[in-house]
This record gives C-alpha cells, sequence and structure tokens, in this order.
C-alpha cells in the first residue's frame, strides 16, 4: 500500500532540491571576474558584505541534495516505526530547501 501523503512530499523535496540545483546553475555566469556576494554580515557595519567565487555558492547544490538524501533515509527508517514522526521529517526537509531556495536567490541577485 502506497502512502499518498509521504509520497507527495518526497516529490515536493525533490522538486525543490532540483530547483534549487537548477537556479543556481542558471544564475552563475562563468566569465564574471569580479567575484559573488557570498556573505551578509549584519554585525559588521559597512562592510558587512564579503565576495567569493562560484564554488561559494555552489556549496548550495551540494546542500540540497544532502538535504534530500538524508530526509529520504530518516524518513525511510522512521517510517516502519511512526508514519508520523516520517511525516514531520520530509516537512522539515521541505522548509530547508526552501530556506535554501531564498538565501541563494538573494544572494545570486545582489550585483
Amino acid at each position: 500500500m502506497h502512502d499518498r501523503l509521504v509520497l507527495l512530499l518526497l516529490s515536493i523535496n525533490t522538486f525543490l532540491a532540483l530547483l534549487t540545483s537548477l537556479w543556481v546553475l542558471l544564475k552563475l555566469d562563468a566569465g564574471r571576474s569580479a567575484g559573488y556576494i557570498v556573505q551578509y554580515r549584519a554585525s559588521l557595519g559597512i562592510s558587512a558584505l564579503r565576495t567569493g567565487d562560484a564554488t561559494d555558492l555552489i556549496a548550495f547544490i551540494g546542500f540540497a541534495i544532502m538535504v534530500l538524501v538524508l530526509h529520504v533515509f530518516l524518513s525511510i527508517k522512521a517510517y516502519s516505526i511512526r508514519r508520523e514522526v516520517s511525516i514531520v521529517i520530509l516537512s522539515l526537509g521541505i522548509f530547508l530547501l526552501l530556506l535554501a531556495f531564498i538565501v541563494s536567490n538573494a544572494l545570486l541577485m545582489l550585483r
């Protein structure tokens, strides 16, 4: 028997991970020599923006894939114990992937 809610949450997690990965890849500019803004530290005042290269932003792709794989694995392990725990794990994965997309988009829009 298939649990439709769990399958829906898995689909949303996969979609958000792919969306974040593709969004970062499409927004990166290979010929950019000035670098990207990769950090914002509000406590530093005028020098709050830190620059870096494209590999710092590619870390968002690794993070999205890691969140997807880890939450799916934990959900599979927890489903046999309690279905509700599995749903909470997948919901938290959606939250993390949404945050990763929002933060990566905000950093990529700062030029």
